[in-house]
């Protein structure tokens, strides 16, 4: 898979929080959606030409409409904002999600794995499902309060002050190898432009400071939506050991540890097609129903409860599944009956393999 064959174009769009900041929004590809929850150093404008996050455009776009946008202060997102908090960054995550119709799959990495969770908590009615991606319940000094930890953080925090913005290696690049350490030199000198673009010194160090004091354990255990997890094996930036954490404490979360140190997965290492297989297999939405959607004009809700009865599961398991009431199943599986033009279960499933 090479990233030149990358073809989805996104439209930016502005959406404005609580508090009237301007939060910039991209969407590629269409279908069922995908919400990737805000995390830190991003610039959606940059996205499509990255070396680091072109392929997570590629493939999450390929079945979905995939929605991401930038932190406030970050990006294309209003950048001068008094604001900085976890609270302030769930509202932009609220402001992004009011504008969209229906439940969705809520994508976090890293510090937008802790987001993804007490939004969830917050608002089931609007996720079906949550993937987790090198996250955390806890923050660095919330985990720990011992004088390392507390000796670590204010050691980033320093070198942020001194060389954030500044091509220069010896302060940089200590950045660059605690997200990618295994990537090119062309990866690693794109990543270190994104830190001097995406985000100013200052706000970078305030945005570090509220990373530190997440703390969003409490609120994990009372989670109740499907729920995958995952954690790369030797990832520099957040012990792998927190993401374990995670799915201990998410109720029937699945937890898949992926070979690999970067915190961001690179297109081209084995981890990448893992996580592809195990995402997809996760989704409600299979190769089998994308025809007969747009052969017989399903809506997406119909589509996913034609692939889970073409996966043989029972009306109640699609309700648990999908989070909707055994009514609602029945009442789409009669509507797409009728627009397949079929009269059982067993026919739909038949129509679907011979669609395929």
């Amino acid at each position: 898979m090479s990233t030149s064959s990358y073809t989805a174009r996104q439209k930016v769009s502005f959406v404005a929080a609580a508090d009237g900041t301007r939060i910039a929004v991209a969407e590629t590809g269409k279908g069922n959606i995908i919400l990737k929850a805000g995390n830190w150093l991003s610039h959606v404008s940059r996205d499509e030409e990255s070396p680091i996050w072109q392929h997570w455009l590629k493939e999450l776009s390929r079945d979905h409409l995939f929605i991401r946008y930038d932190l406030r202060g970050c990006g294309l997102s209003d950048r001068n904002v008094t604001d900085v908090s976890f609270d302030a960054w769930l509202s932009d995550l609220e402001a992004v999600a009011d504008t969209i119709d229906g439940p969705v799959t809520l994508l976090g990495l890293s510090q937008g794995c802790a987001l993804s969770i007490v939004f969830a908590l917050r608002h089931p009615e609007k996720v079906q499902r949550l993937v987790l991606m090198g996250g955390y319940a806890q923050g660095m000094l919330a985990r720990s309060d011992s004088a390392h930890a507390r000796l670590e953080a204010d050691t980033l925090a320093n070198l942020v002050q001194l060389g954030w913005g500044r091509d220069v290696p010896a302060f940089n690049q200590v950045f660059t190898n605690l997200f990618v350490p295994s990537g090119t030199p062309e990866q690693h000198s794109w990543w270190r432009r994104l830190e001097r673009e995406s985000v100013a010194t200052e706000m970078a160090l305030r945005i570090l400071e509220v990373l530190h004091q997440i703390d969003v354990l409490t609120e994990a255990g009372k989670l109740k939506v499907p729920t995958l997890i995952f954690h790369t094996k030797r990832d520099a930036r957040i012990p792998f050991d927190e993401g374990r954490k995670l799915a201990t404490l998410i109720d029937d979360a699945q937890f898949f540890a992926l070979e690999s140190a970067n915190h961001i997965l690179l297109e081209n290492e084995p981890a990448w097609e893992v996580f592809l297989e195990t995402f997809r297999a996760f989704m409600p939405e299979t190769t089998a129903s994308r025809p007969i959607r747009n052969s017989y004009h399903l809506t997406d809700a119909e589509a996913d409860v034609v692939a889970l009865v073409a996966k043989g599961l029972g009306n109640h398991e699609i309700a648990t599944a999908l989070k909707k009431s055994e009514k609602t199943v029945r009442n789409q599986i009669t509507v797409a009956l009728a627009k397949v033009n079929v009269r059982s279960r067993s026919e739909l499933i038949v129509k679907i393999l011979s669609d395929r």
